[in-house]
């Protein structure tokens, strides 16, 4: 079954040409396309398609807006953010606000796919730079939110390492024998004794822990 994808850019020639990238691929099918953040809103609603492709910077409803509410809304729904540019910062506002990764519009197409790929099954895809700017704008490693680490439960360590890798709850709950419910207590627990925002920060603060 094709993974079924949502396409939101304003610019036509943009969804376009993605469209057209997207369509070599027969795991990929493009369900609908939206020119802003209010109607990418709806077009998940309507759809509900499996990841979107969300543009950052878009007049009116910015894809950061967007984004934000999809992961509140529809949490099947995986957000994959696109810029032009690795330096932008609502890239890292938007994966703040539960992006599952990123990509620059001029990403080859194979690695499109593979993005798609990683973000429908649960990983977190950051492109290149990405990873560097967020650990900058996280907590000092060596005050706050490390001064938490060694507070974390042996349980609550292992589910630490198990999302640096990229499990998702269900992968994390079926390596350790327990249910994903408890899963998704002990990474609320986490959040808190760390003062971090998402899984994905968790997983940035782990691997750059060394």
């Amino acid at each position: 079954m094709a993974i079924r994808i949502l396409l939101v850019d304003d610019h036509p020639f943009i969804r376009k040409a993605l469209r057209i990238l997207l369509e070599d691929e027969v795991a990929l099918q493009v369900v609908g396309e939206a020119d802003g953040g209010e109607a990418a809103i709806c077009q998940v609603e309507a759809l509900r398609p499996d990841v979107v492709l969300m543009d950052v910077q878009m007049p009116g409803m910015s894809g950061v807006q967007a984004t934000k509410e999809i992961c509140l809304r529809f949490s099947e729904t995986k957000v994959l953010v696109l810029t032009i540019d690795d330096d932008d910062d609502n890239v890292t506002q938007a994966m703040r606000c539960g992006a599952a990764g990123y990509l620059l519009k001029n990403t080859p197409p194979e690695e499109l796919a593979i993005a798609i790929l990683a973000v429908y099954k649960g990983y977190t895809h950051l492109g290149p730079g990405l990873g560097r700017k967020m650990v900058a704008k996280l907590p000092d490693p060596t005050v706050g939110a490390f001064a938490g680490w060694d507070k974390l439960t042996p349980r609550e360590q292992e589910i630490v390492e198990l999302i640096s890798k990229g499990s998702n709850n269900r992968e994390i709950a079926l390596k350790l024998h327990i249910s994903e419910k408890t899963v998704k207590n002990h990474i609320t627990n986490i959040l808190s004794r760390l003062d971090l925002g998402n899984r994905i920060q968790i997983a940035i603060l782990a691997n750059s822990k060394g």
